[in-house]
């Protein structure tokens, strides 16, 4: 994803001299390039190169989002969230996304829409999350990866936008999402 860029946007392009990645974990992969800045001067960068992830607004017959409650190390907070998750190889967005969404809800989704894609972290990394919104009815039984602890509950929809709106809902991908999603449905679009 990104943002078409007229001529006069060449102007802020930084150019790559060098690349080195400097950290390889699980998830992170952080690299540290030496730049050539527009005004000719040099400068570092520092990021993460990520997958790309998934995330869904799954919404029930009764007009009610499935949400993930889980603890996030990173912040040492229990954050509730809509279902979401890295991208695996040898799947499209759309697979990932619907599997994820059974994982973590049980549930299974139909009539899916994109709401396009997110990037939240752009200052120091290049995940794109695609975002997504469904219909749910069928739900099943979760079948979460063995580190992932999660409890699934079900906020009505206006609920869950309020909840964004008074800052009760921290996650960014969450938030966009949410609100994408109940514009679309308001206006009549989808």
């Amino acid at each position: 994803m990104s943002i078409k860029s007229n001529k006069k946007d060449d102007k802020l392009i930084e150019k790559t001299i060098s690349s080195q990645q400097v950290y390889d974990g699980c998830l992170l992969k952080i690299y540290r390039d030496e730049v050539l800045l527009p005004d000719g001067n040099t400068s570092v960068r520092e990021y993460n190169k990520h997958p790309g992830a998934v995330c869904v607004v799954p919404i029930t017959e009764d007009n009610h989002i499935l949400m993930v409650r889980q603890y996030r190390y990173s912040t040492r907070q229990i954050m509730l969230e809509i279902p979401a998750g890295k991208l695996e190889k040898g799947e499209t967005p759309l697979e990932n996304c619907k599997r994820e969404l059974e994982e973590e809800t049980g549930a299974q989704g139909y009539s899916f829409i994109t709401l396009g894609g997110y990037i939240g972290l752009c200052a120091y990394s290049d995940e794109l999350v695609h975002m997504y919104m469904c219909r749910v009815k069928d739900f099943g039984e979760q079948h979460l990866d063995d580190d992932e602890f999660l409890t699934v509950e079900k906020i009505p929809f206006d609920k869950a936008v309020e909840m964004v709106l008074n800052n009760q809902i921290a996650d960014g991908k969450t938030q966009v999402a949410i609100l994408k999603a109940k514009y679309l449905l308001d206006s009549g679009k989808i």
